[in-house]
């Protein structure tokens, strides 16, 4: 009878560790939360919040000329390093999710800030910079700013910036929560989300390209800004309508030190010999040895690190061993799991390099082309419009053409793999600045003497403009799910916010390639390939240089794709038989703060 209690008693306590762990991650148990109801409110937030962004950056270089009274190159240079600074903001924001804060939270108190930027953007510039009224328009001067107006609007931009750089790969994370996992048809929906969640950001990137662009251009800069911060407004409200609906994933604790004990711990056992996956050590179980972290199966890449979970004789108690001197296999896999995307990640800056030349040379190139089509005069910025047209219509294709075809072929219901897709996107991207380089060829054969501009039709660059676009659905959307996907769940967010981070290092990169093509080109009588004067430059080499080094980097991605190993969790209900079966070292549940 006392045998038969004792049973009954283990029974439900493994029960309860299976039910536990099963719920660990999740704060609501309610099976009704999440979905795309609580989906499309976060598309509509992207929406809205783009929206907003793009009605501060899209015209920030002309603000900083016409109002501000910087020159050309003094305000290309403070709109590139603002740009920078959004996207590495973004990793400031996914730190604080992952760690501490949570998707949510850390949505909310951005937007937050995100919203008084733009507030503060608004009346800055109405009340002190637009002196006199209607100035700024192009044609209209406006007073000196006054050194506290100017420091006033720099604070201001760079709390947008921080606003929604920290909110964005945190929001693109917190709607992949929103799909469970372990059902195959939400699997799929997860994939289609952060499909549609690109075509959000594209779309309110639309509006702001051409509606709000047209306001400003003609001066109205308060209306434009207004608009800008009462559709963040809107953004806000419209995250805020789902917070009883959405699921949540509790944070899971600071990434850095869990990484630092897998390095400390394998360094401290460099003479100790790495135990094959059944002899390491991991916590029994469904349990895990940190809340909210699912179990990682072992992986025999990076064999030294296998010693930070190699049980040594002087650790015979496992509960009291130290983190720094003995890890579980999990903590070991997530640092391999980092390891194996920083080179899939390094490669993804190059593509960001071809990227970035739409805010710059394609414009500088556009601008000394014909720009006419009969009397309407079309800004050469504003063939950005065709880029983002592209990525719309190469969306739905994707999703509704190309995937349910790719699919049938290969047998993989995504249709390409992410690692595929990214691939594409790369020669893609390098098709696009091979067609800049022959509309570029073509144009400097249409410029006659004594004209400052070609007589070919700016409408040629749309050929590159199309092709980047298209580029962007493969690798940036490609890049979203893979990090998402292949990120250790204490670092999701960090996985999206390296999306954002290669668009930074691409603004850098590219800077520093124009700056050493210049030192190497523009020597003695020589102009160099991009001079003041386009006509009297090759322009059309440098589209060639970065057309080539897209293709090096295309052959180191394969390779760097062929290699990669695919992270793998253990199943929720896994019990002690079943740990052993799977060959890890059944050990006592680690001490709490493991």
């Amino acid at each position: 009878m006392e045998n038969t209690a004792t049973k009954g008693m283990e029974t439900l306590h493994i029960q309860e560790a299976r039910e536990e762990s099963a719920d660990d991650r999740i704060v609501s148990k309610r099976k009704d939360l999440g979905g795309w109801g609580c989906a499309f409110l976060l598309l509509a937030n992207q929406a809205l919040a783009t929206l907003a962004f793009f009605g501060v950056g899209v015209n920030l270089v002309l603000f900083l000329t016409r109002v501000m009274g910087q020159n050309n190159a003094i305000a290309a240079n403070n709109v590139s390093i603002w740009t920078g600074t959004v996207y590495l903001f973004s990793l400031v924001g996914a730190f604080l999710s992952d760690s501490y804060w949570g998707r949510y939270l850390t949505c909310s108190i951005f937007q937050v800030i995100f919203v008084l930027g733009l507030v503060l953007v608004s009346l800055t510039s109405w009340l002190v910079l637009l002196k006199p009224k209607g100035c700024g328009d192009g044609k209209k001067d406006c007073e000196n700013p006054p050194s506290y107006g100017t420091i006033l609007f720099y604070f201001a931009i760079y709390l947008v910036a921080f606003g929604y750089g920290g909110h964005q790969p945190t929001l693109a994370t917190f709607g992949a929560d929103q799909f469970d996992d372990t059902d195959p048809k939400q699997r799929s929906s997860k994939a289609a989300f952060f499909c549609y969640f690109y075509f959000a950001l594209n779309t309110g990137s639309l509006f702001s390209n051409t509606v709000l662009v047209f306001y400003e251009d003609t001066g109205k800069w308060t209306l434009g800004f207004w608009a800008a911060a009462a559709s963040a407004v809107l953004a806000l409200a419209t995250f805020l309508l789902g917070s009883s609906s959405y699921r949540y994933l509790r944070a899971c604790g600071n990434p850095i030190p869990r990484v630092m004990q897998v390095f400390v711990a394998a360094a401290r056992k460099w003479r100790v010999p790495a135990e094959q996956g059944g002899a390491l050590y991991e916590v029994q179980g469904a349990n895990s040895a940190f809340k909210g972290i699912r179990k990682i199966k072992h992986t025999d890449d990076f064999r030294c690190l296998d010693k930070a979970a190699t049980v040594t004789a002087t650790e015979p108690d496992c509960d009291a061993a130290s983190p720094w001197r003995l890890c579980t296999v999990t903590q070991v896999e997530e640092a391999k799991c980092i390891l194996r995307m920083i080179p899939i990640w390094l490669c993804t800056i190059i593509y960001s390099v071809t990227f970035t030349q739409m805010a710059s040379l394609f414009v500088e190139q556009g601008d000394v082309m014909d720009t006419r089509i009969g009397k309407l005069h079309l800004p050469a910025a504003s063939m950005s419009v065709f880029d983002i047209c592209s990525v719309l219509i190469c969306t739905g294709l994707y999703r509704h053409v190309l995937v349910p075809v790719a699919g049938r072929l290969s047998g993989n219901p995504k249709g390409l793999s992410e690692l595929q897709r990214m691939g594409v996107g790369l020669i893609l991207g390098m098709l696009a600045m091979v067609a800049a380089g022959l509309t570029e060829i073509w144009r400097l054969k249409a410029v006659f003497p004594g004209e400052s501009s070609s007589r070919m039709s700016v409408l040629w660059q749309i050929p590159q403009y199309v092709l980047v676009g298209a580029s962007e659905v493969f690798m940036y959307v490609g890049q979203l799910e893979f990090f998402n996907e292949q990120a250790p769940d204490g670092i999701k967010s960090f996985g999206s916010s390296l999306c954002m981070a290669s668009i930074s290092l691409g603004n850098f990169v590219s800077s520093l390639l124009v700056h050493m093509v210049m030192e190497i080109t523009a020597k003695d009588d020589n102009p160099g390939w991009i001079p003041e004067n386009l006509n009297a430059g090759h322009m059309d080499r440098f589209y060639f240089l970065i057309a080539i080094l897209t293709a090096v980097d295309f052959v180191v991605y394969v390779a760097c794709a062929r290699w990669y190993n695919r992270i793998t969790f253990q199943p929720a209900d896994v019990d002690r038989a079943d740990a052993n079966v799977e060959g890890r070292r059944v050990a006592g549940e680690a001490p709490e703060g493991r």
